[in-house]
C-alpha cells in the first residue's frame, strides 16, 4: 500500500484526514501552520505553504503518492520530484493545464468541448479597447490563476468599468469570458486511476450567492439526456488527459445546451454531501487513488441529499458555539465545522448536511428548501 501525502491544510485535508482515519491509512501533510486543524488529525505534517519547495521535498520523502486540496503549489519542484520517484496525482503536466484558466479553455477548444466564448484581455488592449467580434458587453473577466471563491473574478457590466478594469489589472493575467444566461448550474466529481477505470459521482446542482457556492442538491433535477452529456464530457476530458485523480467539472445549463464553466483537479466544496450521502464519499475516493486501492462505487445510498454551506456572514473572533448547536438540533442535519479561528463574510466555515426522502425531483427540491428556511433562522446568508 502506498503512503499517501495532501499538500495543504484547509478544510478538504480535514476532510480528507478525516476520511483517512475511517481507512486506517497515515495520512501525511504539507500544512501552511502547525495550528491548522487538520494537522491534529493526521498522522504526521510537514510545515510550509503549499508553494514551499523545501515543503513539498519534505512531504515527498514520506509518502509515495501526493494529492493536492489547493492549486497553489511550485509546478517546478513537483516535476522535479517525479522524476526522482514521487507519484503525484494528478501529475505535473496535468495540473499545469489545470490551474491556468487560460490553458483550462485551450484545453477544452482542442478538445471541442463546450465553453463559454471567451478572449485574452490584452487582445482587448491590442484591439484599442474593443472586444472581439464573437464577444460584447456585459462580460465576465478571470484572473488566469489564484482566483477562489469570487475572488479573482468580476463582472464588467459596460464601457466605463472594462476601461476601469484595464487600469487596474495587468492585462496578460485576466482573460473574458461571455456572461452565460444559464438556466442552471451543475457540478459533477469524476475519478480515473491509472489503469483508466473511472468512477463518477452523481450530478448535483449547486447554487451561488455572491459569486460563492451557498448551497449543493444531489442528484440534480435534469433530463437523462442531460445526465448522459455530462457523463461522456466528463469522461471524455479526464481520458483525453490521462487524468489520474479526483476532478471536478462545474458546468451552465443554458438554453443553447452544456458549457464547462471550471474545472479544479482535487476534491471540491460541491461533493461534500457525499460523506453522508454516497456509498464512497469524495475524500475516500481521492485516498483510495493515492494508496493504490481501487476506486469505488460512488452511488447515492439514499434518494436525495442537500448540502448548506456555512458561510461567514460577518468579520468576527468567534466560534459561533451557540448558532452551530441550534444546527446541530435541526431534524436530519449532519453539522461539519472547520475549526477556523476568524470570520470574515463569505469566509467558509463550515456545511450541514440533510438526507432527503423524496424521490420525485420536484418534492426533493421542496424538501431541501425546507431544511435550507430552517438553516436561516439560524445562520444568515452571505450577503
Amino acid at each position: 500500500m502506498k503512503r499517501p501525502g495532501i499538500v495543504g491544510s484547509g478544510q478538504l485535508a480535514l476532510m480528507l484526514a478525516q476520511a483517512a482515519g475511517s481507512m486506517d491509512l497515515e495520512l501525511q501533510l504539507q500544512a501552511a501552520a502547525a495550528e491548522d486543524p487538520a494537522v491534529a488529525l493526521a498522522c504526521g505534517a510537514v510545515i510550509g505553504a503549499s508553494n514551499t519547495p523545501e515543503a513539498t521535498t519534505a512531504l515527498a520523502e514520506r509518502c509515495d503518492a501526493i494529492g493536492f486540496e489547493n492549486e497553489w503549489v511550485d509546478l517546478k519542484v513537483i516535476a522535479a520530484l517525479e522524476e526522482q520517484g514521487t507519484t503525484f496525482h494528478p501529475s505535473a503536466s496535468v495540473l499545469r493545464e489545470m490551474v491556468n484558466k487560460r490553458r483550462q479553455r485551450q484545453i477544452l477548444e482542442k478538445l471541442n468541448l463546450p465553453c463559454p466564448r471567451w478572449c485574452d484581455l490584452s487582445e482587448v488592449v491590442s484591439a484599442g479597447g474593443e472586444l472581439p467580434e464573437q464577444m460584447s458587453l456585459p462580460v465576465m473577466a478571470k484572473t488566469i490563476s489564484g482566483g477562489y471563491d469570487g475572488q479573482g473574478t468580476e463582472r464588467v457590466l459596460n464601457r466605463a468599468s472594462l476601461e476601469a478594469l484595464l487600469m487596474r489589472v495587468e492585462p496578460r493575467q485576466w482573460i473574458l469570458e461571455e456572461l452565460v444566461p444559464f438556466e442552471m448550474e451543475l457540478a459533477v466529481l469524476v475519478a480515473r486511476d491509472a489503469a483508466g477505470t473511472v468512477e463518477l459521482f452523481p450530478l448535483v446542482e449547486t447554487h451561488q450567492q455572491q459569486q460563492v457556492c451557498d448551497w449543493v442538491l444531489a442528484p440534480a433535477g435534469v433530463s437523462h439526456a442531460v445526465e448522459a452529456r455530462v457523463r461522456s464530457i466528463a469522461v471524455s476530458l479526464v481520458t483525453a488527459l490521462d487524468y489520474v485523480g479526483v476532478l471536478a467539472i462545474e458546468f451552465f445549463l443554458a438554453p443553447g445546451g452544456l458549457m464547462i464553466n471550471e474545472l479544479a483537479p482535487r476534491t471540491h466544496n460541491s461533493g461534500h454531501w457525499t460523506i453522508e450521502a454516497c456509498t464512497t464519499s469524495q475524500f475516500c475516493q481521492q485516498l483510495n487513488l493515492l494508496s493504490g486501492r481501487p476506486l469505488q462505487s460512488a452511488v447515492l445510498k439514499v434518494p436525495g441529499a442537500f448540502m448548506v454551506n456555512l458561510l461567514g456572514f460577518e468579520s468576527a473572533s468567534t466560534d459561533y458555539s451557540d448558532r452551530r448547536q441550534q444546527l446541530e438540533r435541526l431534524p436530519g442535519a449532519h453539522l461539519h465545522w472547520y475549526g477556523k479561528n476568524e470570520a470574515r463574510p463569505g469566509r467558509k466555515l463550515g456545511h450541514v448536511t440533510f438526507l432527503l426522502q423524496a424521490k420525485d425531483a420536484g418534492l426533493r427540491r421542496r424538501e431541501a428548501m425546507e431544511h435550507l428556511s430552517a438553516v436561516r433562522q439560524h445562520w444568515p446568508a452571505n450577503g
